[in-house]
């Protein structure tokens, strides 16, 4: 990067502010106060909507955290990563990593390759075999699972893990929801989405496929046979472009049902001149495979794209070799620069030959004389305050022989509708429990569509509600950061350091006692730790791996279906990881032991040592000078006892 970030110092010139007193109250070079272990959440981990423990893999894939000795660190690294995220291979890949955003790292040079990492993990967990943890001890509870996405699988996977039975109904042939259908095969891979489905299976999940519910089987049977019904239908139905003319057209489709007829193998070459309105992911996905589709000299009417993505045809096979390349575009009403769509999935489109033009708004779909689309009339419109103007005179049209909306998605209520709300979605509360209906659980995109991983980390927390209900307790408040964490007395129980019990007699100095965990704190369902607390001045510039990827350009991309993004290898993966700053952990760098003046701060016998127990303070020696915080780069650190 050209310009460096200044770490060296915790303060910069011009920080002239002290802290609240109470936390500067010193007589010479002591204070009251004493350093107590602090465990916090790291940003990474509370910007990942499923949850996942991202620390806690980096610091197994690294070898700080040690596997039990019968593991090996890639089988312990997939098993946390896992906890929360059944499918590691499929999000390393097409995650927009909202985890990176919020890596500490990026206050010093770049941030950490999370998803690449995961990418590592995910990959060797399929080429080796590895199984997800295994099924709870039989409950005699069933759960009918309705739509097998992201979140219906996840959800089964949680509750098998908690001992529940779990049958499977899926509308569609094959599981996979919008990680199947609604991302191209060319990102999700088949073999890695099916093995990464199969392990679920083999917990002893059920399935039903071409099973509907409301239409196959009613809602109130599966509420009447199993002891509660999770709602994963998933928003699989497009927005239509909301336009004069775009009713009438048949040449006027939704970006879903694009992507649906390319993943089912119906579609097999687009139109000449395609116009995508949105700017998401599925926009990206829709005018990639648009380029990569190309078109032919249409000698039938059939052979229009159109008629396939609605289901009247499919392509002839044969017709695929005679394609030409296709001109696409994407229009987006606010800046180019405000799209929400990953920065990585604008820049291959642009390389691939995809013209972007952002701050133009649709106005009407203009019609020929057969009633089909062939042009957009837009008009320019600037932003002000979040409010959007038209610029009076701007209007143009965009000549076209496909428009494809990629601007939103709903669920297809048909046979339930009594569930769906004023937004063509469902309700829910914090719990995902339906509000109006006992036993009836919801989340993922049917709740409100988002990211594959949003509607993974909604279905945990729907799947430990399930398992409340169905034991008969009352939910407590859920914790502000409601992730996986680590747990430092689930680790002492892993390498038999537990405490010992406690017969709660009434005793008196307590800090050497057995059945305590002493000098920690665990804040992390309520805290982050922010970068300003880190000594950042502790960690080099050091480059990120990069994966890398296959050059396509526009003059390459017709016909390319392999995958462009490459995984790191084992090295490169572990230097990556050694990048974490194991924030609000410690990863045993030693400068509190190092920078003690006293003395007091020691390394635990390595017997005893493990995962956030690696130094410990001798209180008769600590004069609390502060210097271990100062100096702790992860913010472990922090000064309190005796307060």
């Amino acid at each position: 990067m050209d310009e460096k970030k200044l770490t060296l110092r915790r303060y910069k010139d011009g920080d002239d502010e002290h802290l609240p007193l109470q936390e500067e109250i010193f007589v010479g070079d002591t204070s009251y106060k004493c350093p107590v272990y602090v465990h916090r959440t790291p940003p990474c981990q509370g910007s990942c909507p499923a949850g996942e423990d991202i620390r806690g893999w980096l610091n197994i894939v690294r070898g700080i955290e040690k596997p039990p000795a019968d593991m090996s660190w890639q089988e312990y690294a997939f098993l946390r990563a896992a906890d929360a995220n059944p499918f590691p291979a499929v999000m390393g890949r097409v995650c927009p990593a909202p985890c990176e955003d919020g890596c500490n790292r990026n206050e010093v040079e770049d941030h950490v390759g999370i998803n690449a990492v995961e990418h590592f993990i995910g990959d060797f967990a399929l080429e080796n075999g590895l199984k997800l943890p295994p099924a709870g001890p039989d409950t005699g509870k069933k759960i009918a699972v309705i739509g097998g996405g992201p979140a219906g699988l996840a959800c089964a996977y949680q509750l098998r893990r908690m001992g529940h039975a779990c049958t499977v109904f899926e509308g569609r042939e094959e599981l996979g929801g919008m990680m199947r259908y609604g991302i191209p095969g060319y990102r999700t891979p088949r073999d890695v989405l099916d093995g990464e489905v199969q392990r679920i299976l083999d917990l002893g999940v059920e399935v039903r496929t071409q099973t509907k519910i409301g239409v196959d089987i009613e809602l109130a049977t599966l509420e009447r046979d199993f002891d509660a019904v999770f709602l994963g239908l998933g928003a699989q139905a497009g927005t239509p472009l909301p336009v004069p003319g775009a009713g009438e057209a048949a040449n006027c489709i939704s970006g879903i049902a694009f992507l649906d007829a390319f993943n089912d193998g119906r579609l097999r070459h687009s139109a000449e001149r395609v116009l995508v309105v949105g700017g998401g992911d599925t926009a990206m996905d829709v005018a990639a495979v648009a380029r990569r589709l190309g078109h032919i000299s249409q000698s039938h009417e059939k052979d229009r794209p159109e008629y396939v993505v609605l289901g009247q045809t499919t392509h002839d096979v044969a017709s695929v070799a005679k394609r030409e390349g296709a001109e696409v575009s994407i229009i987006y009403r606010r800046p180019v620069e405000k799209m929400p769509a990953a920065r990585m999935e604008i820049e291959h489109v642009l390389q691939e030959g995809v013209e972007i033009r952002g701050s133009l708004a649709p106005v009407e779909v203009m019609l020929d004389e057969r009633g089909r689309a062939r042009a957009l009339r837009v008009i320019e419109v600037d932003w002000e305050d979040g409010q959007m103007k038209t610029k009076e005179g701007s209007e143009f049209e965009i000549e076209c022989d496909l428009i494809v909306a990629a601007i939103g998605q709903v669920c297809d209520f048909t046979g339930i509708e009594e569930l769906e709300n004023d937004r063509g979605l469902v309700d829910a509360d914090a719990f995902y429990r339906w509000p109006s209906r006992e036993g009836l659980f919801v989340a993922g995109d049917v709740v409100r569509p988002h990211l594959l991983t949003t509607a993974i980390g909604q279905a945990s927390i729907a799947a430990s509600s399930i398992d409340h209900y169905l034991r008969g307790e009352a939910q407590g408040r859920l914790p502000k950061i409601n992730v996986h964490h680590f747990s430092l007395l689930e680790k002492l129980r892993e390498t038999h350091h537990a405490p010992t019990e406690y017969d709660h007699a009434e005793l008196r100095g307590t800090d050497t006692a057995e059945f305590a965990i002493h000098n920690y704190e665990d804040r992390s369902q309520s805290q982050l730790v922010p970068s300003d607390e880190l000594f950042l001045g502790h960690f080099a510039y050091v480059e990120r791996q990069h994966r890398t990827e296959s050059e396509i350009g526009p003059a390459e991309v017709l016909g390319h279906f392999q995958e462009r993004l490459h995984g790191l290898s084992e090295e490169e993966t572990q230097a990556e990881a050694d990048r974490c700053m194991s924030c609000g952990i410690c990863f045993e760098c030693d400068n509190c032991v190092i920078y003690c003046p006293q003395d007091a701060i020691f390394r635990v016998k390595k017997d005893d040592s493990t995962m956030g127990r690696y130094v410990a303070t001798d209180y008769t020696l600590c004069i609390g000078c502060h210097i271990c915080m100062d100096v702790c780069p992860s913010g472990y650190i922090q000064m309190g006892l005796g307060e």
